[in-house]
């Protein structure tokens, strides 16, 4: 039976004569509509085979079956989703969201050509560096700056550009471990440099580094911005080292991690240093991220002393690690907006979600659940209080007070409410807690408030 259903399933080029395959080829689909038709073909020959089909297959329904193949082929695999998680700088989910201003640079600058390395006042090539070098000097206080495609990128140039087959003394308790098993110790050993350990996991002392100082050392002090030691620990200031690394003509590296470029301690949140008062401490090197606490583009910032910026700057990496046109247009439009900090925590999505009035949080909820209860009035909904996070490997145990949105279904598990929706067109990625699908407001924005409603009514609509 099998055989006979396989003989009878159209041929490859009965399939591309039917007008409607035609018609999408003459829109410059070739490749792909032909791809899909592949795909439905061997979908319904395994079928056959199986003995999951026992009828004659029709050509409508290869050809429907390729069409829906084609346009999920087509569709971007990046795309945008809703951040309903109450994590602002979700790995996950793209880190931090640029500011208007910093979206408008990326495409005017990626739309056009542009003097990326070009000097217009001489006519002569330029170093691309330019466009953000004063603006980083103007917030930090640093003598020089350098740019790279990431943090890590950043950590790897300055120990292989200044601490090649030297020691490397570092705390014990700062050995620490980013996402995808990239570790300090790793990166020390990519770079040719020595790994010489100081102290314990949970305290280190000023006499720790200075027992194993020589004229061949170069002192790294990382900060934990992925994880807190808290009880009996002790560690040395920055400030205190960077006294030391004097004393013995040695360099000082601060692998600053996140890049907090205003004073949260201004606004009662503690444990993250600034990134002009670690500069007031005088390391000769400081490295820091661009997308996490800055709330720019993925990218690495190294600032410090010219004498060894302008060592990286001609070091082979700086090549390998450099940044492109669309991250430095995105990250000179985010610098900017720090000119004024009012303007900053406003424009900035990442700041203005970090500091967001608990208040208003809850008053948008209940508009939020209003919208919801209209559309959807036989849903078990409420408003509750809970706690949202920075994440992103940034001030690990800060929580934020929120407002979130409860929601439970008389049919369908949690599980599966939150496995559909993100399902939809624009993903609506959530959370489930206390046996509960859990809308969080800190990371929703006001203009996706109808669309959420949307799907959920379409959710239920599709289980009656």
């Amino acid at each position: 039976m099998s055989k006979e259903l396989l003989k009878k399933l159209p041929k490859m080029d009965q399939l591309l004569s039917d007008e409607k395959v035609i018609l999408e080829i003459k829109k410059g689909n070739r490749v792909m509509m032909t791809d899909a038709l592949r795909k439905s073909l061997d979908y319904f020959r395994n079928e056959i085979l199986s003995g999951n089909m026992t009828e004659e297959v029709l050509k409508e329904d290869i050809i429907g079956k390729a069409f829906s193949i084609f346009e999920d082929d087509m569709e971007m695999n990046l795309k945008p989703v809703i951040n309903a998680t109450g994590t602002i700088l979700h790995t996950n989910l793209g880190r931090s969201r640029l500011s208007k201003a910093a979206c408008e640079a990326v495409y005017n600058i990626s739309s056009s050509y542009s003097n990326l390395e070009y000097d217009i006042e001489k006519g002569e090539r330029g170093e691309r560096y330019d466009a953000v070098t004063d603006i980083i000097l103007k917030l930090t206080g640093a003598e020089s700056a350098l740019v790279v495609n990431n943090n890590a990128a950043a950590v790897l140039l300055i120990l292989s550009a200044l601490a090649k087959d030297k020691d490397v003394i570092v705390s014990r308790g700062e050995q620490v471990e980013i996402g995808g098993k990239f570790r300090v110790p790793d990166i020390m050993e990519q770079s040719g440099s020595r790994l010489v350990e100081v102290g314990t996991t949970n305290k280190t002392h000023l006499s720790d580094y200075e027992d194993k100082i020589n004229e061949n050392s170069v002192l790294l002090k990382v900060h934990t911005s992925n994880f807190k030691l808290i009880g009996f620990t002790e560690e040395v200031e920055l400030k205190e080292l960077s006294k030391l690394s004097k004393k013995h003509g040695i360099p000082l590296v601060y692998d600053l991690g996140s890049g907090a470029m205003i004073d949260f301690e201004a606004y009662g949140i503690y444990g993250e240093p600034c990134v002009r008062k670690s500069v007031e401490d005088d390391p000769d090197v400081i490295c820091f991220s661009g997308d996490k606490l800055l709330g720019g583009p993925q990218a690495g910032i190294i600032i410090g002393r010219k004498k060894y910026i302008d060592i990286m700057k001609k070091h082979p990496l700086t090549r390998a690690f450099r940044i492109d046109k669309m991250t430095l247009a995105a990250l000179e439009a985010t610098l900017k907006e720090y000119i004024d900090e009012k303007n900053a925590i406003k424009n900035i999505p990442i700041l203005s979600r970090i500091l967001a009035n608990k208040n208003e949080l809850h008053e948008r909820a209940k508009r939020l659940y209003e919208i919801i209860a209209l559309k959807s009035p036989e849903l078990n909904l409420s408003i509750e209080e809970d706690k949202g996070q920075i994440g992103g490997g940034s001030m690990p145990g800060l929580t934020i007070d929120t407002a979130v949105i409860s929601i439970n279904h008389a049919i369908l598990s949690p599980n599966e409410i939150e496995r559909r929706l993100r399902h939809f067109e624009k993903p609506i990625i959530c959370r489930i807690s206390r046996e509960s699908v859990i809308l969080d407001l800190l990371t929703i924005d006001d203009e996706d408030f109808d669309y959420i409603a949307d799907c959920i009514m379409k959710m239920n609509q599709d289980v009656k």
